[in-house]
Protein backbone atom coordinates (compact mmCIF):
# COMPACT_ATOMS: atom_id res chain seq x y z
CA UNK A 1 0.00 0.00 0.00
CA UNK A 2 1.51 3.05 -1.09
CA UNK A 3 1.69 5.51 1.91
CA UNK A 4 3.00 9.59 2.44
CA UNK A 5 4.05 11.51 4.74
CA UNK A 6 1.46 14.88 4.22
CA UNK A 7 -0.40 16.19 6.66
CA UNK A 8 -4.15 16.26 6.31
CA UNK A 9 -3.48 20.23 7.83
CA UNK A 10 -1.28 20.98 4.36
CA UNK A 11 -4.03 18.93 1.77
CA UNK A 12 -5.91 20.74 -0.68
CA UNK A 13 -9.32 22.21 -0.01
CA UNK A 14 -11.54 19.10 -1.40
CA UNK A 15 -15.54 18.76 -2.07
CA UNK A 16 -15.44 16.83 1.66
CA UNK A 17 -14.30 20.14 3.15
CA UNK A 18 -17.00 21.87 1.10
CA UNK A 19 -19.92 20.04 1.71
CA UNK A 20 -18.52 19.90 5.51
CA UNK A 21 -18.54 23.72 5.66
CA UNK A 22 -22.27 24.32 4.02
CA UNK A 23 -22.95 21.82 7.15
CA UNK A 24 -21.66 24.09 9.93
CA UNK A 25 -21.87 27.74 8.40
CA UNK A 26 -25.54 26.28 7.72
CA UNK A 27 -25.79 26.19 11.49
CA UNK A 28 -25.30 29.63 12.18
CA UNK A 29 -27.16 31.07 9.57
CA UNK A 30 -29.78 29.45 11.19
CA UNK A 31 -28.72 30.70 14.73
CA UNK A 32 -28.49 34.02 13.46
CA UNK A 33 -32.22 33.91 11.85
CA UNK A 34 -34.11 32.10 15.22
CA UNK A 35 -32.03 34.39 16.98
CA UNK A 36 -32.92 38.18 15.26
CA UNK A 37 -36.45 37.19 14.16
CA UNK A 38 -37.74 38.05 17.51
CA UNK A 39 -36.29 41.66 17.25
CA UNK A 40 -38.22 42.09 13.98
CA UNK A 41 -41.47 41.24 15.62
CA UNK A 42 -40.93 42.76 19.11
CA UNK A 43 -43.25 45.73 18.39
CA UNK A 44 -46.09 43.26 17.55
CA UNK A 45 -45.96 40.99 19.85
CA UNK A 46 -45.43 43.62 22.45
CA UNK A 47 -48.76 45.34 21.58
CA UNK A 48 -50.64 42.05 21.21
CA UNK A 49 -49.75 40.42 24.69
CA UNK A 50 -49.34 44.09 26.10
CA UNK A 51 -45.64 43.47 27.16
CA UNK A 52 -44.17 45.77 29.66
CA UNK A 53 -40.75 46.56 29.84
CA UNK A 54 -39.97 43.69 32.11
CA UNK A 55 -41.12 41.47 29.90
CA UNK A 56 -39.56 42.91 26.56
CA UNK A 57 -36.38 42.50 28.51
CA UNK A 58 -36.79 38.96 29.54
CA UNK A 59 -38.28 38.00 25.88
CA UNK A 60 -35.09 39.51 24.32
CA UNK A 61 -32.64 37.84 27.19
CA UNK A 62 -34.46 34.68 27.25
CA UNK A 63 -32.36 33.41 23.95
CA UNK A 64 -29.23 34.08 25.45
CA UNK A 65 -29.71 32.56 29.26
CA UNK A 66 -30.81 29.73 26.69
CA UNK A 67 -27.04 29.99 25.05
CA UNK A 68 -25.86 30.13 28.45
CA UNK A 69 -27.02 26.35 29.39
CA UNK A 70 -26.65 25.18 25.91
CA UNK A 71 -22.89 26.08 25.68
CA UNK A 72 -22.21 24.33 28.57
CA UNK A 73 -24.23 21.14 27.68
CA UNK A 74 -23.27 21.36 23.81
CA UNK A 75 -19.42 21.57 25.16
CA UNK A 76 -19.51 19.14 27.52
CA UNK A 77 -21.57 16.16 25.73
CA UNK A 78 -19.56 16.73 22.46
CA UNK A 79 -16.00 15.87 24.51
CA UNK A 80 -17.82 12.97 25.89
CA UNK A 81 -20.17 11.49 23.37
CA UNK A 82 -18.78 13.05 20.22
CA UNK A 83 -19.05 15.15 17.40
CA UNK A 84 -20.81 13.44 15.16
CA UNK A 85 -24.33 12.76 17.42
CA UNK A 86 -24.56 16.05 18.92
CA UNK A 87 -24.39 17.83 15.13
CA UNK A 88 -28.23 17.07 14.84
CA UNK A 89 -29.59 17.92 18.37
CA UNK A 90 -29.74 21.77 17.67
CA UNK A 91 -31.70 21.39 13.99
CA UNK A 92 -34.23 19.02 15.65
CA UNK A 93 -34.68 21.66 18.71
CA UNK A 94 -35.30 24.42 16.09
CA UNK A 95 -37.61 22.51 14.29
CA UNK A 96 -40.07 21.54 17.37
CA UNK A 97 -39.68 24.78 19.49
CA UNK A 98 -40.17 26.67 16.17
CA UNK A 99 -43.78 25.09 15.30
CA UNK A 100 -44.53 25.48 18.96
CA UNK A 101 -45.01 29.34 18.51
CA UNK A 102 -47.65 28.92 16.38
CA UNK A 103 -49.91 27.02 19.04
CA UNK A 104 -49.07 29.62 22.16
CA UNK A 105 -50.34 33.45 22.78
CA UNK A 106 -48.82 33.30 26.18
CA UNK A 107 -46.17 35.41 27.33
CA UNK A 108 -44.49 32.30 29.46
CA UNK A 109 -44.77 29.74 26.80
CA UNK A 110 -43.25 32.25 24.45
CA UNK A 111 -40.48 32.90 26.86
CA UNK A 112 -39.71 28.88 27.81
CA UNK A 113 -39.57 28.58 23.63
CA UNK A 114 -37.20 31.20 23.19
CA UNK A 115 -35.30 30.00 26.22
CA UNK A 116 -35.46 26.10 24.34
CA UNK A 117 -34.12 27.78 20.87
CA UNK A 118 -31.50 29.37 22.57
CA UNK A 119 -30.38 26.25 24.23
CA UNK A 120 -29.83 24.80 20.77
CA UNK A 121 -28.22 27.84 19.71
CA UNK A 122 -25.61 27.33 22.29
CA UNK A 123 -25.05 23.95 21.85
CA UNK A 124 -24.44 24.58 17.91
CA UNK A 125 -21.08 26.95 18.91
CA UNK A 126 -18.68 24.05 20.11
CA UNK A 127 -19.88 21.02 18.13
CA UNK A 128 -20.40 23.37 14.83
CA UNK A 129 -16.99 24.90 15.09
CA UNK A 130 -14.66 22.04 16.97
CA UNK A 131 -16.13 19.73 14.23
CA UNK A 132 -14.69 22.11 11.20
CA UNK A 133 -11.68 22.96 12.56
CA UNK A 134 -10.40 19.29 12.92
CA UNK A 135 -10.85 18.55 9.12
CA UNK A 136 -9.68 21.68 7.36
CA UNK A 137 -6.87 22.56 6.23
CA UNK A 138 -4.55 25.18 8.32
CA UNK A 139 -4.98 27.49 5.43
CA UNK A 140 -8.31 27.21 4.94
CA UNK A 141 -8.78 27.12 8.87
CA UNK A 142 -9.42 31.06 9.81
CA UNK A 143 -11.06 32.42 6.63
CA UNK A 144 -13.65 28.78 7.27
CA UNK A 145 -14.33 29.50 10.38
CA UNK A 146 -14.86 33.26 10.29
CA UNK A 147 -17.39 32.55 7.47
CA UNK A 148 -19.87 31.10 10.55
CA UNK A 149 -19.83 34.69 12.09
CA UNK A 150 -20.58 35.50 8.43
CA UNK A 151 -23.45 33.31 7.59
CA UNK A 152 -25.08 34.36 11.31
CA UNK A 153 -25.20 37.89 10.10
CA UNK A 154 -26.40 36.57 6.82
CA UNK A 155 -29.07 34.62 8.25
CA UNK A 156 -30.19 37.80 10.74
CA UNK A 157 -30.15 39.98 7.37
CA UNK A 158 -32.66 37.57 6.64
CA UNK A 159 -34.58 37.20 9.13
CA UNK A 160 -35.20 41.17 9.29
CA UNK A 161 -36.03 40.69 5.63
CA UNK A 162 -38.78 37.56 6.29
CA UNK A 163 -40.23 39.17 9.44
CA UNK A 164 -40.67 43.11 7.56
CA UNK A 165 -42.67 40.77 4.55
CA UNK A 166 -44.58 38.86 7.16
CA UNK A 167 -45.75 41.66 9.03
CA UNK A 168 -46.42 43.33 6.34
CA UNK A 169 -49.77 40.90 5.66
CA UNK A 170 -51.60 42.77 8.20
CA UNK A 171 -52.08 39.55 10.00
CA UNK A 172 -52.73 39.49 13.68
CA UNK A 173 -50.67 36.36 14.28
CA UNK A 174 -47.92 37.67 12.26
CA UNK A 175 -45.81 37.53 14.65
CA UNK A 176 -46.17 33.91 15.14
CA UNK A 177 -45.48 33.03 11.71
CA UNK A 178 -42.59 35.14 11.86
CA UNK A 179 -41.14 32.85 14.74
CA UNK A 180 -42.76 29.48 13.81
CA UNK A 181 -40.65 30.09 10.13
CA UNK A 182 -37.15 28.99 11.96
CA UNK A 183 -39.00 25.18 11.24
CA UNK A 184 -38.37 25.41 8.06
CA UNK A 185 -34.90 26.01 8.10
CA UNK A 186 -33.93 24.16 10.73
CA UNK A 187 -35.28 21.22 8.40
CA UNK A 188 -33.08 21.90 5.95
CA UNK A 189 -30.06 22.10 8.37
CA UNK A 190 -31.18 18.70 9.46
CA UNK A 191 -31.14 17.07 6.00
CA UNK A 192 -27.72 18.69 4.85
CA UNK A 193 -25.77 17.10 7.45
CA UNK A 194 -27.00 13.30 7.26
CA UNK A 195 -23.83 11.72 6.42
CA UNK A 196 -21.55 13.43 8.71
CA UNK A 197 -18.59 10.94 9.59
CA UNK A 198 -17.07 11.40 13.49
CA UNK A 199 -13.71 13.27 13.89
CA UNK A 200 -10.69 11.27 13.80
CA UNK A 201 -9.15 13.90 16.21
CA UNK A 202 -11.49 13.24 19.14
CA UNK A 203 -11.72 9.22 18.27
CA UNK A 204 -7.70 9.08 18.41
CA UNK A 205 -8.49 10.88 21.77
CA UNK A 206 -10.56 8.38 22.79
CA UNK A 207 -8.14 5.28 22.15
CA UNK A 208 -10.61 4.51 18.92
CA UNK A 209 -7.98 5.04 16.37
CA UNK A 210 -8.98 2.43 14.40
CA UNK A 211 -12.38 4.03 14.07
CA UNK A 212 -9.91 7.07 13.48
CA UNK A 213 -8.17 5.56 10.78
CA UNK A 214 -11.25 4.31 9.04
CA UNK A 215 -12.71 7.79 8.80
CA UNK A 216 -9.29 9.47 7.37
CA UNK A 217 -9.04 6.79 4.57
CA UNK A 218 -12.68 7.14 3.64
CA UNK A 219 -12.37 10.95 3.11
CA UNK A 220 -8.30 11.53 2.08
CA UNK A 221 -8.14 7.97 0.36
CA UNK A 222 -6.43 4.55 0.70
CA UNK A 223 -3.19 6.55 0.97
CA UNK A 224 -3.50 8.20 4.03
CA UNK A 225 -3.73 7.10 7.56
CA UNK A 226 -3.83 7.85 11.17
CA UNK A 227 -0.28 9.07 10.59
CA UNK A 228 -1.14 11.78 8.92
CA UNK A 229 -3.07 13.38 11.11
CA UNK A 230 -0.54 15.44 13.37
CA UNK A 231 -2.02 15.31 16.88
CA UNK A 232 -0.51 16.36 20.46
CA UNK A 233 1.26 13.38 21.92
CA UNK A 234 -0.38 11.49 24.63
CA UNK A 235 1.85 12.19 26.96
CA UNK A 236 1.43 16.09 26.64
CA UNK A 237 -2.43 15.42 26.90
CA UNK A 238 -3.73 17.45 29.97
CA UNK A 239 -6.62 16.92 32.21
CA UNK A 240 -9.99 19.37 31.58
CA UNK A 241 -9.39 20.40 35.06
CA UNK A 242 -6.27 21.94 34.06
CA UNK A 243 -8.40 24.54 32.04
CA UNK A 244 -8.18 27.05 34.91
CA UNK A 245 -4.92 26.61 36.48
CA UNK A 246 -2.38 26.40 33.67
CA UNK A 247 -1.85 28.81 30.91
CA UNK A 248 -4.94 28.02 29.88
CA UNK A 249 -6.78 29.37 32.20
CA UNK A 250 -5.20 32.92 30.83
CA UNK A 251 -6.56 32.12 27.57
CA UNK A 252 -10.10 31.05 28.92
CA UNK A 253 -10.05 34.44 30.44
CA UNK A 254 -8.99 36.25 27.22
CA UNK A 255 -11.42 34.54 25.62
CA UNK A 256 -14.25 35.12 27.56
CA UNK A 257 -13.93 38.64 28.07
CA UNK A 258 -13.30 39.46 24.31
CA UNK A 259 -15.96 37.67 23.31
CA UNK A 260 -18.48 38.91 26.02
CA UNK A 261 -17.09 42.50 24.95
CA UNK A 262 -18.08 41.77 21.02
CA UNK A 263 -21.05 40.43 21.58
CA UNK A 264 -22.95 42.81 24.73
CA UNK A 265 -23.29 45.95 22.04
CA UNK A 266 -24.49 43.34 18.73
CA UNK A 267 -27.37 41.61 20.88
CA UNK A 268 -29.02 45.01 22.20
CA UNK A 269 -28.59 46.14 18.82
CA UNK A 270 -30.39 43.14 17.35
CA UNK A 271 -32.97 42.88 19.86
CA UNK A 272 -34.07 46.21 19.95
CA UNK A 273 -32.91 48.03 16.56
CA UNK A 274 -36.10 49.40 15.66
CA UNK A 275 -36.40 51.03 19.48
CA UNK A 276 -33.20 52.00 19.29
CA UNK A 277 -33.65 54.03 15.75
CA UNK A 278 -37.05 55.33 17.16
CA UNK A 279 -34.84 56.69 20.57
CA UNK A 280 -33.04 58.33 17.68
CA UNK A 281 -36.20 59.41 16.05
CA UNK A 282 -35.86 57.36 12.87
CA UNK A 283 -39.35 55.86 12.44
CA UNK A 284 -41.59 54.61 9.84
CA UNK A 285 -40.09 53.02 6.29
CA UNK A 286 -36.70 54.94 7.51
CA UNK A 287 -36.41 52.79 10.93
CA UNK A 288 -37.55 49.88 8.97
CA UNK A 289 -34.99 50.41 6.22
CA UNK A 290 -31.93 51.26 8.76
CA UNK A 291 -32.17 48.34 10.39
CA UNK A 292 -32.02 46.15 7.13
CA UNK A 293 -28.97 48.59 6.08
CA UNK A 294 -27.52 48.15 9.59
CA UNK A 295 -27.48 44.62 9.74
CA UNK A 296 -26.19 44.47 5.84
CA UNK A 297 -23.13 46.86 6.88
CA UNK A 298 -22.94 43.80 10.08
CA UNK A 299 -22.26 41.10 6.58
CA UNK A 300 -20.17 43.38 4.86
CA UNK A 301 -18.03 43.70 8.18
CA UNK A 302 -17.89 40.00 8.46
CA UNK A 303 -16.92 39.59 4.72
CA UNK A 304 -14.02 41.53 4.66
CA UNK A 305 -13.03 40.27 7.87
CA UNK A 306 -13.20 36.79 6.67
CA UNK A 307 -11.07 37.42 3.72
CA UNK A 308 -8.31 39.66 5.24
CA UNK A 309 -7.78 37.20 8.50
CA UNK A 310 -5.14 35.11 7.07
CA UNK A 311 -3.25 38.71 6.14
CA UNK A 312 -3.95 40.88 8.85
CA UNK A 313 -3.47 38.36 11.68
CA UNK A 314 -5.71 37.60 14.29
CA UNK A 315 -4.33 39.65 17.20
CA UNK A 316 -3.95 43.11 14.81
CA UNK A 317 -7.32 42.36 13.15
CA UNK A 318 -9.33 42.35 16.91
CA UNK A 319 -7.48 45.10 18.12
CA UNK A 320 -8.17 47.57 15.32
CA UNK A 321 -11.78 45.98 15.38
CA UNK A 322 -12.49 47.13 19.03
CA UNK A 323 -10.79 50.54 18.13
CA UNK A 324 -12.10 51.89 15.39
CA UNK A 325 -15.68 50.22 16.46
CA UNK A 326 -15.58 51.83 19.69
CA UNK A 327 -14.72 54.72 18.01
CA UNK A 328 -17.94 54.62 16.04
CA UNK A 329 -20.57 53.93 18.84
CA UNK A 330 -19.06 57.01 20.98
CA UNK A 331 -19.77 59.21 17.43
CA UNK A 332 -23.53 58.01 17.91
CA UNK A 333 -24.00 58.95 21.31
CA UNK A 334 -22.73 62.48 20.35
CA UNK A 335 -25.29 62.70 17.51
CA UNK A 336 -28.31 64.69 17.68
CA UNK A 337 -30.85 63.00 17.49
CA UNK A 338 -32.84 63.71 14.25
CA UNK A 339 -30.19 63.78 12.55
CA UNK A 340 -30.39 60.42 10.63
CA UNK A 341 -27.84 59.98 8.08
CA UNK A 342 -25.80 60.97 10.38
CA UNK A 343 -26.96 58.51 12.93
CA UNK A 344 -27.21 56.03 10.01
CA UNK A 345 -23.59 56.44 9.34
CA UNK A 346 -22.24 55.36 12.63
CA UNK A 347 -24.38 52.82 13.25
CA UNK A 348 -23.05 51.32 9.97
CA UNK A 349 -20.09 51.93 10.90
CA UNK A 350 -20.16 50.00 14.20
CA UNK A 351 -21.35 47.20 12.03
CA UNK A 352 -18.84 47.36 9.48
CA UNK A 353 -15.41 47.95 11.94
CA UNK A 354 -16.90 45.24 14.90
CA UNK A 355 -16.44 42.73 12.11
CA UNK A 356 -13.03 41.62 13.08
CA UNK A 357 -13.90 40.73 16.22
CA UNK A 358 -17.18 38.92 16.03
CA UNK A 359 -15.58 36.40 13.42
CA UNK A 360 -12.42 35.79 15.61
CA UNK A 361 -15.17 34.60 18.49
CA UNK A 362 -15.19 31.68 16.90
CA UNK A 363 -11.38 30.93 15.12
CA UNK A 364 -9.47 31.69 18.76
CA UNK A 365 -10.97 29.42 21.06
CA UNK A 366 -10.74 26.15 18.77
CA UNK A 367 -7.32 27.17 17.61
CA UNK A 368 -6.13 28.13 21.12
CA UNK A 369 -7.39 24.85 22.91
CA UNK A 370 -5.84 20.80 22.04
CA UNK A 371 -8.85 18.55 21.31
CA UNK A 372 -9.42 17.57 24.32
CA UNK A 373 -10.15 20.90 25.10
CA UNK A 374 -11.60 22.51 22.60
CA UNK A 375 -15.03 21.79 22.39
CA UNK A 376 -15.54 22.61 26.15
CA UNK A 377 -13.50 25.36 25.97
CA UNK A 378 -15.67 27.08 22.91
CA UNK A 379 -18.56 26.11 25.40
CA UNK A 380 -17.49 27.85 28.50
CA UNK A 381 -16.79 30.56 26.46
CA UNK A 382 -19.71 30.90 24.48
CA UNK A 383 -21.76 30.38 28.22
CA UNK A 384 -20.03 33.31 30.12
CA UNK A 385 -20.00 35.49 27.27
CA UNK A 386 -23.64 34.89 27.16
CA UNK A 387 -24.29 36.34 30.85
CA UNK A 388 -23.31 39.79 29.90
CA UNK A 389 -25.16 39.52 26.66
CA UNK A 390 -28.04 38.85 28.54
CA UNK A 391 -27.77 41.17 30.98
CA UNK A 392 -27.09 43.67 29.01
CA UNK A 393 -29.45 42.63 26.21
CA UNK A 394 -32.43 42.77 29.46
CA UNK A 395 -31.01 46.60 30.54
CA UNK A 396 -31.65 47.83 27.53
CA UNK A 397 -34.66 48.90 27.42
CA UNK A 398 -34.43 50.48 30.85
CA UNK A 399 -31.29 51.90 29.77
CA UNK A 400 -33.18 53.79 27.06
CA UNK A 401 -35.80 55.33 29.11
CA UNK A 402 -33.91 56.37 32.20
CA UNK A 403 -30.44 57.41 31.02
CA UNK A 404 -31.44 57.90 27.60
CA UNK A 405 -29.95 56.13 23.74
CA UNK A 406 -27.05 59.10 23.81
CA UNK A 407 -25.70 57.69 27.77
CA UNK A 408 -26.55 54.10 26.35
CA UNK A 409 -24.45 54.22 23.02
CA UNK A 410 -21.26 55.59 25.45
CA UNK A 411 -21.91 52.34 27.97
CA UNK A 412 -21.73 50.52 25.00
CA UNK A 413 -18.50 52.51 23.66
CA UNK A 414 -16.70 51.46 27.48
CA UNK A 415 -17.11 47.82 27.39
CA UNK A 416 -15.94 47.67 23.78
CA UNK A 417 -12.87 49.85 25.30
CA UNK A 418 -12.73 47.07 27.69
CA UNK A 419 -12.50 44.42 24.88
CA UNK A 420 -9.78 46.30 23.38
CA UNK A 421 -7.06 46.65 26.28
CA UNK A 422 -7.49 42.95 27.22
CA UNK A 423 -7.04 42.16 23.69
CA UNK A 424 -4.03 44.32 23.54
CA UNK A 425 -2.96 42.22 26.79
CA UNK A 426 -3.66 38.77 26.04
CA UNK A 427 -4.49 37.89 22.11
CA UNK A 428 -1.90 35.45 20.62
CA UNK A 429 -1.19 35.38 17.09
CA UNK A 430 -1.68 31.87 15.31
CA UNK A 431 -1.83 32.82 11.93
CA UNK A 432 -0.45 29.93 9.70
CA UNK A 433 0.26 27.49 12.36
CA UNK A 434 -1.12 23.85 13.00
CA UNK A 435 -3.48 23.12 15.38
CA UNK A 436 -1.03 21.96 17.35
CA UNK A 437 1.13 24.87 17.42
CA UNK A 438 -1.69 27.20 17.97
CA UNK A 439 -3.00 25.45 20.54
CA UNK A 440 0.55 24.61 22.89
CA UNK A 441 1.57 26.86 26.13
CA UNK A 442 4.35 28.80 25.74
Amino acid sequence: MKSNDTSIEDVALSRFHQLLTVRSVGGSFVDGYVLSIVGVVMLQMSSTLQLDSFWEGMIAASALIGIFFGGFIGGWLTNIIGRKRIFFVGPVIFIAASLCHLWTDSIVAVFVLRLLIGVAVGIEYPVATSLLVEFLPRRYRGPRLAALALLWFVGAAFAYVVGEVVLRSGRPDAWQLALASGAVLGMLLLVVRLGTPESPRWLLGKGRGGEADAVIKRIYGQHFSIANLPEQPSDQKLPLSSLLRSGYGRRMFFVVVFWTCSIIPVFAVYAFAPKVLAALHLTGDYGSIGSIVITLFFVLGCLLATRLINVIGRRKMLIYSFLLSGLALLGLGSSDAGHGNMILLFFSLYALFIGGAQVLTLVYPNEIFPTQMRSVAVGIGTSFSRIGAAAGTYLVPVSLSSIGVANTMYAAAMITLIGLVVSWMYAPETNSMSLNEASALG
